[in-house]
């Protein structure tokens, strides 16, 4: 029996899709071609669809993860990921924040940067109604470096990351079980890792809640952060100096 390398296999049938995607046919009908364009865009982003699940779930499973709620994981199989970006997307869509946090295909909200992400979510009665990720830092650099340049950072500490796509399927006023055990689970994979420091995008009017955190600092403000509308600011955050209050509102 042959083993087959799946990920090279996706590589490389991206790269083909890719070499013929914008050659046309010149004895067919433009319409024909255009037909044909697009079936290949899709055929493409359903190959990369894989490629990413398949890339996700390696790159979670070389964590160490030991946490007794059962309702908190991180995402290490295909049904999980998919749910988990079928949320981000019904979220995102709700929100009106599609411009800046884009599906990749309709109803489907991931990203390359999912490739290098520690990718929590917590489920109620059976269903993911809260997830975050923790993008480690690579060769693809961070998503806040398309605003901020992270290079002092790295010359400090041995290993940043990025804390996006936290979202929550129930807002409701105060700390809700969901975000309770999402910065928990947050606080326990960086315990148990290779994690130094952590930056994170937040709502100016959130600052008053993860102020008390302990071990944040403000980086940089904006008006504006891309096509949100509202102030925002970039925080460091080492979660190895949390606030008593930290301690009392998300690790008891």
């Amino acid at each position: 029996m042959f083993n087959i390398n799946k990920n090279i296999t996706l590589n490389q049938l991206e790269k083909n899709i890719q070499e013929i995607l914008y050659k046309k046919i010149d004895c067919m009908p433009e319409d024909f071609n255009h037909e044909m364009k697009l079936a290949l865009e899709l055929f493409q982003k359903r190959v990369f669809l894989e490629k990413t699940i398949d890339e996700t779930i390696s790159f979670n499973k070389q964590f160490i993860w030991e946490n007794k709620n059962k309702n908190l994981s991180l995402a290490t199989t295909a049904e999980d990921l998919l749910n988990v970006f079928k949320l981000r997307s019904n979220i995102y869509g709700n929100l009106n924040y599609q411009d800046e946090f884009p599906d990749f295909i309709n109803g489907l909200n991931f990203d390359n940067y999912d490739f290098t992400s520690a990718i929590i979510l917590y489920k109620s009665n059976g269903v993911i109604s809260g997830t975050t990720r923790i993008i480690v830092d690579s060769e693809n650099r961070l998503p806040i470096e398309h605003k901020f340049s992270l290079d002092n950072y790295r010359g400090i500490n041995k290993t940043i990351a990025e804390l996006s796509r936290l979202i929550v399927s129930n807002e409701n006023k105060g700390l809700n079980l969901e975000f309770k055990y999402l910065m928990q689970g947050i606080y326990q994979l960086y315990s148990q890792n290779d994690l130094d420091l952590m930056f994170l995008v937040i709502v100016k009017e959130h600052y008053k809640l993860y102020s008390k955190f302990g071990g944040s600092e403000i980086i940089k403000e904006f008006d504006d952060y891309g096509n949100l509308g509202h102030g925002t600011m970039i925080l460091s955050w080492d979660p190895s100096k949390v606030s008593k209050f930290f301690e009392k509102a998300f690790l008891k």
